[in-house]
């Protein structure tokens, strides 16, 4: 390595206690999504970011309190805008659920620390901010510039964090972005699948349960309407081939980590049918039934297949209707991208061994980047309990993503230099 990589590295290693303090200082301020109100947690960040000398830091607040940071650090010298992604809400805080230590607490326990959203991902975000404030103090050593965009509203998809940066400022895109959210130093994700909600609606006409030949069950017509739904799983598309082999050749990694089944999962379209209601009585048919279904897309099929399916296969069905509450497209970086090569050499280099690239199941801010054609990774810590009672991620990984972040930032804006 060179005698800046080096020293980098060095630091980020001395940096551990800061970085521990840094992720429970997030972890100490509720960001539950809903409400997205991020206001508090922004402001705090906000601090946080202070601490890097000569940084330009603007606040973004298209809705009240639905608060966002654009924090800019330039090295004085053209060059690359390398972008750190990462979002301030978190999952509900739920505190009903049996947590053993304060969600809000930070607790520091054998190796763990503990709270809501310190995987999802308050541990990312100081990560990306050590990379840095650490890199502010090597600015002779890259061009360009580093931009963080710490963005609310992620849980709810997005429009009005993200999605509203990167519409309005025009530095919120660049040439690369790196994001931390949850996932694991051993995989390098270079794409997602796309999402699509739809809300599936019957009717029918009252009778009395006895009387059903006089009535119309709206469940009945539902029912048939599902399982129309489900046929989705079956829509023959075609992925890039260079899609289906990163995924291929990253099963032995990534499905231990992820879970057996992740690598079909990633190739096809799945439907999970959430939730269901109707009726109001067992004796009485009911007039009214409505389900909403989860559907996930993998590269190769797009929503406006899907959409077009459903309308050909539940318009013949009397008392049926459907609507799309939300949708996003799948969505990849080429897994050869530079930012995709440098991110894996990297980690291989900070982990001993090398890691897998990969799609990613679940969605995120990411999607935003791609959509306007900026390469994006997402490169992030391990998620224990997400989203349940003692949330909590492994400290050496919170270091070894810090390392990687902040080696892959001084690469790729050193490049060419």
């Amino acid at each position: 390595m060179s005698d800046v990589r080096t020293t980098l590295a060095r630091k980020v290693e001395a940096a551990r206690d800061h970085l521990i303090s840094t992720t429970q200082r997030l972890v100490a301020v509720a960001s539950p999504n809903p409400p997205s109100d991020t206001a508090e947690i922004a402001a705090v960040t906000e601090a946080l970011l202070r601490e890097i000398p000569e940084i330009e830091i603007e606040t973004i607040e298209p809705a009240p309190r639905v608060r966002s940071l654009i924090a800019r650090l330039r090295s004085g010298r053209p060059g690359r805008r390398l972008i750190f992604n990462g979002h301030l809400d978190t999952f509900p805080l739920l505190e009903g659920l049996p947590w053993t230590v304060p969600p809000l607490g930070g607790v520091l326990k054998d190796g763990k620390l503990y709270g809501r959203g310190v995987c999802d991902m308050k541990g990312g975000i100081a990560c990306s901010v050590l990379a840095a404030m650490l890199l502010a103090d090597h600015r002779d050593a890259w061009s360009g510039e580093i931009v963080l965009t710490l963005a609310g509203d992620e849980e709810n998809m997005g429009s009005l964090g993200t999605g509203y940066m990167m519409e309005h400022v025009p530095h919120a895109q660049g040439d690369g972005n790196i994001c931390g959210d949850v996932g694991s130093p051993k995989v390098v994700r270079f794409g997602e699948k796309g999402l699509m909600w739809v809300e599936v609606e019957a009717t029918g006409t009252p009778a009395h349960g006895a009387h059903v030949h006089r009535g119309i069950n709206a469940v009945d017509r539902l029912r048939v309407a599902l399982d129309k739904l489900k046929d989705l799983e079956e829509v023959p598309f075609q992925a890039p081939p260079i899609v289906t082999e990163a995924i291929a050749k990253a099963k032995h990694i990534s499905e231990p980590l992820s879970g057996a089944g992740e690598s079909e999962t990633l190739q096809r379209v799945t439907v999970n049918i959430g939730t269901i209601e109707g009726g109001t009585s067992p004796n009485l048919v009911p007039t009214h039934a409505i389900a909403r279904a989860d559907i996930r897309l993998p590269v190769g099929i797009t929503t406006d297949v899907l959409a077009a399916k459903l309308d050909e296969w539940l318009a013949p069905l009397e008392g049926v209707s459907w609507r799309a509450i939300r949708r996003f497209e799948p969505s990849f970086t080429p897994p050869d991208h530079e930012l995709v090569r440098r991110t894996a050499g990297v980690a291989a280099e900070v982990l001993g061994s090398p890691p897998a690239v990969n799609m990613r199941v679940g969605g995120s801010d990411s999607r935003w980047y791609r959509k306007y054609g900026v390469p994006t990774v997402v490169l992030g810590l391990t998620p224990f309990n997400m989203g349940g009672a003692d949330e909590y991620i492994l400290v050496d990984e919170l270091l070894a993503v810090a390392k990687i972040h902040t080696l892959v930032a001084y690469d790729f804006l050193s490049a060419g230099q």
